[in-house]
């Protein structure tokens, strides 16, 4: 057996304590000494590691809490810690770095690594999270309370009143386009017809017919004097309004089409159904160019816009897709929602959208979906959502209700529930529909009651005489 000496176990042991300074304390050796301690640790500087005990040893969890709110126990030996002198010594022998000469850097030392050590994250306030401070480049251990997040106030908006009633229709309202001149707006129904109404008067000016079940959508071309149209016949028809008649069929979908929508820079128009798919058609050629696979219910609603990604869906199986048209695959799945995503709308000015659903109205942004904020309170199946240049989102639901919402905030600032026609059921009080027009002075709602009701701002009023109700609440955004 070897005998060692008392001046080679504390040689080993300063080997040991270099290499581990080295491995875990690397990020604070360049910290200058606090000037209050310095004199303090001068008179143990020689005498640092003379006393250790050969039988040296920490006992208990890592000299260090090993993570927030793991505090120091009594069975570990503080005492035992390297001290400042120590540190500071053993530092000298480590080739100089520029972080180390640099002696003007404000950094916190050992000491306030120890006087934090063990404050319980769990411990503090619920109003108060840790934030690590940024100081000359380098990372500072110092900890400073950071109030949670507060809904801004919100930007005022006048409140919407309804000032016409359509009727015309024999079925549930349940689509609606408006033609891009802003002249005429066109509506598909449950009666199998198709019916062009002119904007300013709203009288009927055509009537088409050819569908043999409910028509589910319809849009107005920009780019050709086309109207295009899908039903629960699982037809989708191309009508030329020069002549008011199909010039066109887009056959494949195995189910009833729900939704379409025209894509603004190129001639592709997008349709969705209960097959599960949506499917992509070359506007002259008739041509299925994708059929989009991957959701496993009913495409309930489908957009289209300029930038990448260029197609989102939403559908029954409670997911949004964003799709890469040019290879036909899903770019990403947003399975954010808890129940069916029967509505999408994309901001006219902002790269953003938000979705509709049974649980929430959720606002996401572009290119790959990241969650942004709920809007919470509009507890009913959201059948359609709108937006305008002014950040004014509205939805509409099942039971009648029409809540206007501030986009940038989320804040609920009108609800509406209009009376349905006279004979009708109030149980008849469904949005299925709403679009602004172009000017964006008016809100057109296809509904249940088989009218169509046309919304505009109140001019009279003010934000003194509606003032926003509104309270600096906590902001709570969940990513379900």
């Amino acid at each position: 057996m070897y005998s060692l000496s008392k001046s080679s176990v504390v040689r080993g042991h300063k080997v040991k304590m270099t290499a581990k300074l080295r491995a875990e304390y690397s990020a604070v050796l360049h910290m200058p000494l606090l000037k209050e301690e310095r004199d303090k640790v001068a008179q143990h500087v020689d005498s640092a590691y003379a006393q250790q005990n050969p039988e040296y040893l920490i006992t208990g969890t890592h000299p260090y809490p090993s993570g927030p709110g793991v505090a120091l126990t009594a069975d570990t030996q503080i005492q035992k810690m390297p001290t400042q002198g120590g540190v500071q010594s053993l530092a000298l022998a480590l080739p100089p770095s520029q972080a180390r000469q640099d002696a003007t850097r404000t950094a916190a030392g050992v000491a306030d690594i120890h006087r934090h050590a063990g404050n319980a994250e769990r411990s503090q306030p619920p109003l108060h999270a840790m934030s690590v401070m940024e100081a000359g480049g380098t990372k500072n251990s110092a900890l400073i309370p950071r109030k949670a997040p507060t809904m801004p106030k919100p930007q005022w908006h006048p409140p919407w009143k309804l000032y016409r009633v359509i009727s015309g229709h024999l079925g549930w309202v349940r689509c609606i386009a408006v033609e891009p001149g802003n002249e005429w707006f066109v509506t598909g129904s449950a009666d199998r017809t198709i019916k062009i109404w002119d904007l300013a008067s709203g009288k009927l000016k055509l009537s088409l017919t050819g569908h043999i079940s409910t028509v589910r959508g319809v849009a107005v071309s920009g780019r050709s004097p086309y109207l295009f149209s899908c039903g629960e016949d699982k037809q989708v028809k191309c009508w030329d309004l020069e002549y008011n008649k199909v010039i066109r069929h887009y056959h494949g979908h195995l189910s009833a089409v729900y939704d379409l929508d025209l894509h603004p820079t190129i001639d592709v128009l997008v349709t969705c159904s209960r097959d599960s798919t949506a499917r992509v058609w070359d506007i002259r050629t008739k041509a299925n160019v994708h059929t989009l696979s991957g959701h496993t219910n009913t495409v309930a609603t489908v957009k289209c816009q300029a930038a990448e990604p260029q197609i989102i869906t939403g559908s029954h199986d409670t997911t949004i897709r964003l799709w890469d048209l040019i290879a036909g695959k899903t770019r990403a799945t947003l399975t954010n929602h808890k129940k069916s995503v029967r509505a999408l709308v994309l901001h006219p000015r902002q790269y953003t959208f938000a979705s509709g659903s049974p649980d929430n109205i959720k606002q996401w942004k572009f290119p790959d979906g990241s969650f942004i904020q709920n809007l919470s309170g509009h507890n009913a199946i959201i059948n359609t959502l709108a937006v305008n240049s002014d950040g004014v989102l509205v939805s509409g639901a099942d039971n009648g209700t029409i809540h206007m919402w501030d986009w940038r905030t989320g804040y609920n600032f009108q609800r509406i529930h209009a009376a349905v026609q006279p004979g009708s059921l109030d149980s008849e009080s469904g949005i299925f529909a709403c679009v602004f027009d172009h000017s964006e002075s008016r809100l057109i709602t296809a509904e249940a009651d088989k009218t169509i009701k046309v919304y505009r701002e109140d001019d009279t009023a003010t934000e003194e005489t509606h003032p926003i109700s509104w309270k600096p609440e906590i902001l709570k955004r969940k990513r379900f």
